[in-house]
């Protein structure tokens, strides 16, 4: 499955963290972070997408505090 969702961040640099954080989190796929469209696009498991966009959030939280995914 492939999802996309709206993002705040304040420059190309936390949205390169992002990424890099989205893409450790097992089950991903592919997670793609686009500072220029503030878009987060998902790529996982149908069965445990859920799952893994949670610990997306928590993982890209971690690694860029003042950037947020929009659910």
């Amino acid at each position: 499955m492939k999802k996309s969702y709206k993002i705040e961040v304040d420059c190309a640099n936390c949205a390169q963290k992002m990424e890099d954080a989205a893409n450790t989190v097992a089950g991903v796929e592919k997670a793609t972070v686009s500072f220029m469209t503030q878009k987060l696009t998902l790529e996982a498991d149908d069965a445990e997408f859920d799952e893994v966009l949670d610990r997306v959030v928590e993982f890209t939280a971690d690694a860029e505090p003042d950037c947020e995914i929009i659910l």
